[in-house]
C-alpha cells in the first residue's frame, strides 16, 4: 500500500515543482505582510520570489506585464498556504530522501535537462537553495499522501474492463504531448463566461499563459504541461475529444468532478509497441486512479478553502 501512495505522490508532484528563492537578492526591499491566510503569513518579498519561480518554470509568463504576474504568484501561495494548513492537521508518513531524488529527476527531465548538474546549474542562476526545493516537494508530497489517504478506497476502477480494452487495442497508437487547464466556478452558470475569458487569454497570451493565469491544476506552474501520454493511458471520454484535434488546437471544456477541464494537444505522433498485458494493466490502473486522484483534490481544496480565513492587507 505504501508503495501505491508513493507512486500516487510521485507522478503528482513530478509536475508541481514549488521554489523559494534566495533571500539576499531582495534584502534591499522592505518586507511587509500583503496576505494572512489564517495564521500563515505572505509578504511582498514572498510573492516577487515566487514570481521569480514561475517565471523561470514558465519562460513564456514573462511576456506577461507585471500586475499579471503577481498576481498569479499571490494565487499560487495562497494555495500553498490552505495546504500546509490542512496538513498540519493530519499524521502522514515521513517522505523519504529517495523520493526526493526522483522526483528531482523527474522535474530536470522535464525542463529539458539532461541531468542533476545541469540542473542545479540553472536554479543557481536564480539564487535557489536545493534544500529550499526539497522543502517545498516535500510540502506538495504531503498533501498528494492525505488526498491519497482520505480517498483512495473511493477510487472505481474496472480492471477486467481495461483488460478487454488492452486486448483489443492496436499494437500502433497515438501519444499526445498534452497541456491542460483544469478550472472551476461557484456557479455552473458562469462557466461559459469564464471560458470566453480563457479563450481571450489564449489567443492574446498562449495556451500556456492562459494555464498559469487560470488552471487550479498544479501543472499551471509549467504552464499546463502534462507531457507526452499515450492514448491508451488516457479516459476513453477525454480521448474521445481529442482524437480529431489537429497540432496547436484545444477542446472545448470537458465536464469532469470538481470543475472543467480544456487539453491542448501540441503535437502527437504514431509509436509502435510490443503489448505487455500486465504492464499495460498497471500502468493504465496506475493513470486512471490518478486522473481520480487529482479529482477529488481540487474538490477537497475547494472544500477546506471555503473554511480558511484569507486576509489581503
Amino acid at each position: 500500500m505504501f508503495k501505491k501512495v508513493k507512486e500516487f505522490i510521485f507522478r503528482i508532484s513530478a509536475i508541481s515543482l514549488l521554489i523559494l528563492f534566495n533571500q539576499s537578492e531582495v534584502l534591499s526591499i522592505e518586507n511587509s505582510i500583503i496576505l494572512k491566510i489564517d495564521n500563515k503569513i505572505i509578504t511582498n518579498i514572498d510573492i516577487q520570489n515566487e514570481a521569480k519561480y514561475l517565471k523561470a518554470l514558465n519562460p513564456n509568463l514573462q511576456s506577461l506585464d507585471k500586475n499579471r504576474i503577481i498576481k498569479i504568484a499571490k494565487t499560487s501561495l495562497i494555495r500553498e498556504k490552505i495546504k500546509e494548513i490542512e496538513i498540519s492537521k493530519s499524521s502522514l508518513g515521513e517522505i523519504d530522501d529517495e523520493y526526493l531524488d526522483n522526483v528531482i529527476k523527474s522535474i530536470y527531465k522535464n525542463l529539458n535537462f539532461r541531468n542533476k548538474d545541469e540542473f542545479l546549474t540553472y536554479i543557481k542562476s536564480f539564487q535557489i537553495d536545493i534544500a529550499t526545493i526539497e522543502r517545498k516537494l516535500s510540502g506538495e508530497a504531503y498533501w498528494n499522501q492525505l488526498i491519497y489517504k482520505k480517498f483512495f478506497s473511493k477510487l472505481k476502477i474496472d480492471k477486467q474492463k481495461i483488460k478487454k480494452e488492452i486486448l483489443s487495442n492496436k499494437q500502433t497508437l497515438n501519444s499526445y504531448l498534452l497541456y491542460e487547464i483544469f478550472y472551476n466556478v461557484e456557479d455552473n452558470s458562469k462557466s461559459k463566461e469564464l471560458f470566453k475569458k480563457i479563450e481571450k487569454s489564449i489567443s492574446a497570451d498562449g495556451f500556456e499563459n492562459a494555464a498559469s493565469i487560470y488552471s487550479v491544476s498544479e501543472s499551471s506552474k509549467t504552464g499546463g504541461k502534462l507531457g507526452w501520454i499515450s492514448e491508451n493511458s488516457i479516459d476513453k471520454k477525454i480521448l474521445s475529444k481529442i482524437l480529431n484535434l489537429q497540432n496547436g488546437e484545444y477542446t472545448s471544456p470537458i465536464l469532469l468532478p470538481g470543475g472543467f477541464l480544456i487539453l491542448f494537444v501540441k503535437d502527437k505522433k504514431e509509436i509502435k509497441k510490443e503489448i505487455d498485458v500486465e504492464k499495460e494493466l498497471t500502468l493504465r490502473i496506475r493513470s486512471l486512479q490518478n486522473q481520480q486522484l487529482n479529482q477529488y483534490s481540487n474538490i477537497y481544496f475547494r472544500k477546506i478553502k471555503k473554511n480558511i480565513l484569507i486576509n489581503e492587507k
